[in-house]
């Protein structure tokens, strides 16, 4: 689970309702009206935007936002450096046997690809190609919530319009100009809050998702390319540090230095 997901969304409902609540009432920021048009008019622009299955897996994608777990980049060195030495001293198709205990189904097949002897500039094609379509899979998802935040702010003036037409035909009745032009701004409010609470953070939230989630992979396929090309392991090591920022460099030497005691 995502404790920062949780924490940022959470927090920004109680801060909000706090600032409400302390300045008025929370029941005057209640109109179902509003509700409607803000979120029955954003769902159905979006709809109309992309394709029925496409916006019905974004709410498997919202999944990943809160418990979405990343593999570590030190555990993937670490079981490259591993599957190096295993290679080099019992050779490439000892890996075969290694490689069923993998639970990672990307690293697994590029292990197989390397078993069966398939040529090395062939094993590199055919990874970054699931790579190139694993990132287009995960932009859609990205740009859905993208598509729902732009939306969202507009329908929320759409419903503020339409407040004010309703208050501008009630203009011989002034006590109901205030009421009307509350509820008519609480259709702006809405708008704004779904985009900048929930649609955009969802979405920024997924795409750094997606670049750590490539960019793991992409050191798998430069790891099981050395691999194949009999480098050494500690020459591997060093070349997909090159991936990962100083910090974890150090905790990742320290952690072979420890393993290796």
């Amino acid at each position: 689970m995502d404790i920062a997901t949780i924490i940022g969304l959470i927090s920004g409902i109680v801060f909000i309702i706090g600032g409400i609540v302390t300045s008025g009432e929370l029941g005057s920021f209640w109109d179902l009206a509003s509700v409607i048009i803000v979120l029955g008019g954003t769902i159905a622009s979006t709809l109309i935007s992309y394709p029925i299955k496409s916006f019905l897996n974004s709410f498997k994608v919202v999944k990943k936002a809160f418990f979405k777990k990343e593999a570590s980049p030190e555990q993937v060195i670490g079981d490259i450096i591993n599957l190096a030495n295993v290679a080099r001293k019992e050779g490439l198709l000892s890996l075969e046997e290694f490689g069923q205990k993998i639970d990672d189904d990307f690293l697994k097949k590029g292990i197989m690809l390397i078993v069966d002897g398939t040529d090395p500039e062939l094993v590199r094609n055919i990874l970054e190609t699931e790579l190139v379509f694993l990132e287009e899979r995960h932009s859609e998802g990205q740009s859905i919530f993208e598509t729902m935040g732009a939306f969202a702010p507009g329908y929320g003036m759409l419903g503020t319009l339409v407040g004010l037409i309703n208050m501008l035909k009630n203009l011989d009745d002034p006590s109901t100009i205030g009421p009307s032009m509350s509820v008519a701004l609480v259709t702006t409010f809405y708008g704004s809050l779904l985009a900048n609470l929930i649609f955009l953070p969802l979405a920024n939230k997924l795409k750094i998702r997606s670049g750590r989630e490539i960019l793991v992979k992409e050191l798998m396929v430069e790891g099981l390319l050395s691999i194949q090309a009999g480098e050494n392991p500690r020459i591997i090591e060093e070349k997909l540090k090159t991936f990962i920022p100083p910090e974890m460099r150090k905790d990742y030497k320290g952690q072979s230095e420890s393993e290796g005691a």
